[in-house]
């Protein structure tokens, strides 16, 4: 079940008050779309092993040499002891041997979960961003009333 909809008529509010309804969305805005940046990367990662793991799969028998990352910018050759498994993170740390076909089901399953969820966040950043939209419309429009008023007072006040 998804929590009930909040809905706030902004013709009731003072512009201090939309301003910071503004500032609130702003902030929410932010954060989503940096959520959503972690996310791409994320699945980006869980791309490049799926592709290294069918790139294992798909290699010869006999081609048993790798380069092993010790940093971004340093690798040693390595060999490596099983030709039909492979280490997977599974988070935090934590790795598990895996046959090549369970890793790369694994690997399709946590690009395909991000992928559910990148479009959910999309939805909601959308979404955020037209109520900001709106937001600022309503704000630019009392802004402009105010400006008004305060205009014609000080047409009255220099006709007294």
């Amino acid at each position: 079940m998804s929590a009930p909809k909040e809905t706030l008529n902004l013709d009731t509010l003072e512009p201090q008050q939309l301003a910071q309804v503004k500032k609130q969305l702003d902030e929410e805005i932010e954060h989503l779309t940096q959520s959503f940046s972690q996310l791409h990367g994320a699945q980006n990662k869980f791309k490049e092993c799926l592709r290294c793991v069918k790139a294992r799969s798909d290699a010869s028998p006999d081609a048993n040499s790798v380069l092993v990352p010790l940093t971004n910018s340093l690798y040693v050759r390595g060999e490596l002891t099983s030709k039909d498994s492979v280490l997977v993170d599974v988070g935090t740390g934590f790795m598990i041997e895996k046959k090549l076909p369970a890793a790369t089901q694994f690997y399709e399953d946590k690009v395909k979960e991000l992928s559910n969820s990148l479009k959910e966040l999309e939805a909601i950043v959308s979404q955020k961003q037209m109520n900001l939209r709106t937001i600022e419309e309503v704000l630019r429009h009392k802004m402009m009333q105010a400006q008004a008023q305060a205009q014609a007072q000080q047409g009255e006040q220099a006709e007294e």
